[in-house]
């Protein structure tokens, strides 16, 4: 749609960063204010305007530190695009694709940093339905950021998600029947853990005479076999996380995030530290040590807690962008 030097509007296109499904992104410098953004252009133009900013205006009613902001929607020579905050880095995807089974500590920080992202779009009622690591993107200071929410609904629209969408490997069993819902996108999240715990996927895409045994939760095993070094405790969170009956799934990314913070925080010493009023797991605790010692020793990304609501933090922020609290 564009190329390298054009200029559109106030935008001078610098280069490429991908396309997909829904549409193709690029790095653009806005010359205004000699900003880098990412500007995302919908393959499908000739879309109702509604539709056009359903997935901007879905954007804008999320603010939170793990979500690619949007900054606004523009039409400029009959071309109508989305301008994005610029994160520097690779997607998830990448990470998995040149390293493998990723250290537990930086892939529990980044299953974390995930959930908390995923709270928020529940909280506002926003579903994303297509959640994986190519639509995860990992900043050089190992802050996760989640994207491309152009396949999500508002829940609240329907009482789920009615249209078949997402990416096979990781679409829970009842996004095959047009079923979102909330739970849907922990299933996601939990084919995303397995890949990063085991450096490969569950289970190949399901052909159409594997759909009765992904109804019954036949394909997957647990990701133990495959990483034998893996605690069976963070096991048995995926395991729950890729259940195939909903019910019996974690309902909320909270849930799964206290879940992930109970499992990393058992077995280890622990120091006083204050909780948050109503929330009782997590924390900047003695336990966090040990595993600060070895990411550092690897030069990753040291996993940090807010002591007070013991959510994630990004390496190098010394206020919690939650609460508030300094660090």
């Amino acid at each position: 749609m564009f190329f390298r030097g054009q200029t559109v509007g106030k935008y001078r296109i610098l280069s490429p960063l991908g396309s997909g499904g829904f549409g193709s992104v690029y790095l653009a410098e806005d010359t205004w204010i000699d900003k880098k953004v990412a500007i995302k252009v919908p393959h499908r133009q000739n879309l109702d305007f509604t539709e056009l900013v359903r997935e901007p205006r879905l954007l804008a009613s999320l603010s939170h530190p793990n979500i690619v902001t949007v900054l606004t929607a523009e039409r400029t020579d009959d071309v109508f695009f989305i301008v994005m905050e610029y994160v520097p880095g690779d997607t998830l995807e990448a990470v998995i694709e040149k390293e493998g089974t990723l250290d537990l500590a930086r892939a529990l920080d980044y299953t974390c940093q995930i959930c908390n992202a995923m709270d928020h779009a529940h909280a506002n009622g926003v579903i994303h339905r297509d959640l994986r690591p190519g639509n995860v993107l990992v900043t050089e200071q190992g802050l996760i950021k989640v994207a491309d929410f152009g396949t999500s609904r508002f829940l609240e629209i329907a009482a789920h998600g009615t249209t078949v969408i997402g990416s096979p490997p990781y679409m829970a069993p009842e996004q095959f029947h047009g079923k979102a819902v909330f739970a849907s996108d922990i299933y996601s999240l939990g084919v995303t853990m397995y890949q990063m715990f085991t450096g490969v996927l569950p289970y190949d895409t399901p052909k159409p005479s594997d759909l009765d045994k992904l109804m019954r939760g036949e394909l997957a095993k647990p990701p133990k076999l495959k990483n034998p070094k893996l605690p069976k405790a963070i096991s048995d969170i995926v395991m729950k996380a890729i259940a195939a009956d909903i019910p019996s799934r974690y309902q909320r990314a909270s849930d799964l995030l206290d879940a992930v913070l109970a499992a990393r925080n058992s077995g280890a010493p622990k120091r006083p530290w204050r909780a948050a009023p109503g929330h009782s797991s997590g924390g900047a605790s003695g336990e966090s040590q040990d595993i600060q010692a070895r990411l550092k020793a690897r030069e990753s990304v040291q996993a940090r807690f807010c002591w007070k609501c013991g959510k994630a933090l990004h390496a190098r922020t010394d206020q919690c962008p939650f609460c508030g609290e300094r660090q």
